[in-house]
């Protein structure tokens, strides 16, 4: 009944990903139903936790966004790209990189991707190179941010079981291994494909007169549009805010008040980050009602009702299943411990969040009894939503190559982001595996 009961809750997680993040959340709800009422299994509690910390992020990278903050981020970015336009295909992937890493959301990257298109086709370099290689970037660093809901339930749950384990050496793990794999999978991407002169589909469109004036008369750029001096100290505020709680991480005596034990880094973050966008919103007085219409905002908003369903009748069930499976599943992992990576990939690849995932996965491979080193050290494996090429940021990334060289193949799991995401993840995996070993 137990095999019945898993195939249901995979056959749910399907449905719902065919309407994508509030379809997935709602339809999760509905197979939490079934599994109460129907399975009569006891229902866990709701991942609060995790929901409110993605609020409290979303809200704060919303003001900066409202207030002109990502804009002059990507004006930055854009400079960086054009000074280095024939090494557009590794500066780009580190671009995205480094944006997810400050905001702790891959979807504040799509307005970068035109321009990386754009720098790569005006020298001659096949757009898909830099650009698949940016969207797995992108992703791929969520694991490395310090206000990523991912990293911050990790630390939540593992700081408990280990005073050692914080917010400092988690990141020490995870900022090497998945700049390492962005690295690899950058130079990996240097001479993928055809050239553009041998490239079928490119010349096709050459050829047609429509194609043919938006190829070689559009130009992406931010760089015309003068933002106001709030603009940079929006994104200034923002990084004290991560600087701040980096800092606050490290010295556990300023989150302790009185005797009591220190305050947890998910309540810390929250905070600041809440604090923070206040901070920036009276600083650059920000019309607050621009903040829920930009980007950042209605992904994430998105993200954390996806998170509320998902998580939740997931939960119910591993909870509920547990006791059956520990024994076999315990004694393979532990004898192959890259079979819980692919355990914590395969959930992604369905559930389409790392944040998520983690929340699905981390509480069975602590009850399995698996060390934290292993656990932190996979973190990467918890993005495998590439390979299903159906994630918002691959799809808006075929669609802003003009030149139809990104794709999604033929045979559907051909696309251009396949092989880079597999090269990422699996070293990223490798590395940090390593250097948890070490750390941790």
């Amino acid at each position: 009944m137990l095999y019945l009961e898993f195939i249901f809750l995979l056959v749910v997680l399907y449905a719902g990903s065919r309407f994508g993040g509030i379809g997935l959340g709602v339809v999760s709800g509905l197979g939490l139903l079934v599994e109460v009422f129907i399975f009569r299994m006891p229902p866990t509690s709701p991942p609060i936790t995790v929901m409110l910390i993605i609020l409290a992020v979303v809200t704060c990278a919303s003001i900066l966004e409202a207030a002109g903050g990502l804009k002059y981020m990507l004006q930055v970015a854009e400079r960086i790209l054009r000074s280095n336009p024939k090494r557009v295909t590794i500066v780009g992937p580190l671009v995205t990189y480094v944006m997810t890493f400050m905001l702790g959301t891959g979807h504040a990257v799509y307005s970068i991707m035109p321009i990386i298109g754009d720098v790569a086709l005006k020298n001659g370099i096949r757009p898909e190179r830099p650009m698949a290689a940016s969207s797995v970037a992108s992703q791929l660093a969520i694991t490395a941010s310090p206000i990523s809901a991912a990293v911050v339930y990790y630390l939540a749950q593992l700081s408990g079981i280990n005073d050692s384990i914080s917010l400092l050496s988690i990141l020490m793990v995870t900022i090497p291994a998945t700049l390492g794999g962005t690295i690899l999978l950058s130079l990996y991407s240097l001479r993928r494909g055809k050239e553009l002169a041998d490239d079928p589909e490119y010349q096709r469109r050459l050829q047609d007169p429509v194609w043919r004036d938006q190829i070689l008369h559009t130009t992406s750029t931010s760089l015309n549009e003068t933002l106001p001096k709030s603009a940079m100290h929006a994104v200034m505020l923002f990084i004290v805010a991560l600087i701040t709680i980096v800092i606050v991480a490290m010295v556990p005596e300023i989150r302790t008040i009185g005797d009591a034990k220190p305050i947890s880094m998910s309540l810390i973050i929250q905070m600041m980050m809440l604090g923070f966008g206040g901070l920036i919103l009276l600083v650059t007085r920000t019309n607050v009602q621009k903040v829920p219409e930009g980007v950042v905002f209605k992904s994430g908003m998105v993200a954390a009702i996806a998170i509320f369903g998902i998580a939740w009748m997931s939960d119910t069930y591993f909870q509920y299943a547990m006791p059956s499976f520990k024994s076999g599943i315990t004694e393979m992992v532990q004898g192959y411990p890259w079979t819980f990576a692919l355990a914590l990939f395969t959930v992604s690849v369905v559930v389409n969040s790392q944040a998520a995932t983690a929340r699905m996965m981390l509480p069975v491979g602590l009850a399995m009894g698996l060390s934290p080193a292993l656990l932190i050290g996979l973190m990467p494996a918890t993005y495998g939503y590439f390979f299903i090429p159906n994630y918002p940021s691959d799809i808006a990334t075929v669609n802003f190559d003009v030149t139809g060289t990104t794709k999604i193949g033929k045979w559907y799991f051909n696309h251009s982001f396949m092989v880079p995401g597999l090269i990422g993840v699996i070293s990223a995996c490798c590395i940090g595996y390593l250097l948890a070993q070490v750390i941790i």
